[in-house]
């Protein structure tokens, strides 16, 4: 059996958004943290937001899902 590839974590970097769409407001940077570097080797972790508890989780396939 392979042992998985260890992925170091990334900085968040600024990520542009869509310039097709030309009605919206001004354009804003919006921060983009790699996924890896939330999780740290797990397959889930637990987001406090607004007082409010959320997990977030990997599938099998290298998707996310973000329950409450």
């Amino acid at each position: 059996m392979n042992s998985p590839s260890v992925h170091q974590p990334t900085a968040a970097r600024p990520c542009e958004p869509d310039p097709s769409n030309l009605g919206a407001a001004a354009p804003q940077t919006v921060a983009a943290i790699n996924s890896a570097a939330l999780l740290q080797g797990g397959k889930s972790i637990t987001i406090s937001h607004n007082g409010e508890l959320y997990r977030l989780q990997t599938t099998r396939q290298g998707k996310l899902i973000l329950t409450k």
